[in-house]
């Protein structure tokens, strides 16, 4: 059985007719398309409408606030499988799950392992647990933006990452 990841979170309703208020945890936004099914933990559902801008989204079937109400804090989830079926990646994208577990290196040292990607304003950043021998000396958790002149290579078959000026980073956390 496939391993289901959550890739959005669903708020409190808004308005009158089912809308409600949607939460992007994914690294592709542009899966969520009217039409979209997506599992949840109750149940199937499909997007009718989506408003990325107001951060909305209203699911076929759920026509009442008191519809709505009932799905708050639900999650949508989708696996690895299906999400390399359904998205085409550009050159230099990635997947978050197959950065996630990587090992990062600069210079020939390692410097830890990507633990998750956090999403921020700005760029998304690595957050990377610090090496065994480097978490003694310093800092135990670091992030690096995910994007130049800090990412040098990228390798998902290997789960390596070479990185440029992490350990100044690392240094200064």
């Amino acid at each position: 059985m496939a391993k289901k990841m959550a890739i959005a979170r669903l708020g409190r309703s808004v308005g009158l007719r089912g809308d409600m208020r949607f939460f992007d945890l994914s690294d592709f936004g542009e899966q969520f398309v009217p039409g979209a099914t997506f599992e949840s933990d109750r149940g199937k559902l499909t997007i009718e409408r989506i408003d990325p801008k107001r951060g909305t989204v209203k699911f076929v079937g759920v026509d009442t606030p008191e519809a709505a109400k009932r799905l708050t804090n639900a999650y949508l989830y989708s696996d690895e499988e299906s999400t390399r079926a359904n998205m085409e990646l550009g050159e230099d994208e990635y997947f978050w799950f197959d950065i996630i577990g990587s090992d990062v290196y600069e210079d020939g040292e390692r410097l830890g392992r990507v633990r998750e990607i956090e999403r921020l304003p700005a760029a998304d950043y690595l957050v990377i647990d610090a090496d065994e021998a480097l978490a003694k000396e310093g800092a135990k958790r670091f992030l690096v933006p995910f994007r130049d002149p800090f990412i040098k290579s990228v390798d998902t078959a290997a789960k390596r990452i070479e990185l440029a000026g992490a350990r100044d980073i690392w240094e200064a956390s």
